[in-house]
């Protein structure tokens, strides 16, 4: 599955994403970056939930086309059709805002907030209408 130009689903940085393996580099393989499967998580990862006395990350998605060099564990075969990018981030953004919006904690809101604004100044023009 980690063979180059195999099409594969990878995990990275609490993101998950759809891509193809570009090059093999012994234990990780580099991958390009086709569509957002799970969207990264907000929020300190160490201290998830917490918003006192950590510092929360505001983590955007990988662009399209962009590398990750990803451990081999991390990546599975994918073989569903490859969705559009702009499509898949829009998707993969009110999939996380649908799950943070079951329970209404500071940490949540907080979150939202954060991926709202990532959508207001980030992804606006990725956002295919």
């Amino acid at each position: 599955m980690t063979d180059v130009g195999n099409i594969v689903l990878a995990h990275y940085n609490s993101g998950s994403y759809i891509g193809k393996v570009i090059e093999d580099r012994g234990e990780r393989s580099l991958i390009k970056v086709l569509a957002v499967k799970k969207h990264p998580l907000q929020g300190d990862i160490h201290n998830y939930g917490k918003i006192d006395g950590v510092f929360f990350h505001e983590r955007k998605a990988l662009a399209y086309h962009e590398k990750m060099n990803v451990k081999k564990p991390a990546i599975h075969a994918y073989t569903e059709d490859i969705p559009d990018y702009s499509e898949s981030l829009k998707k993969a953004v009110a999939d996380a805002k649908e799950k943070l919006q079951k329970k209404d904690t500071s940490f949540n809101q907080l979150a939202l907030k954060t991926l709202e604004k990532l959508e207001k100044e980030s992804y606006k023009n990725i956002y295919s209408y």
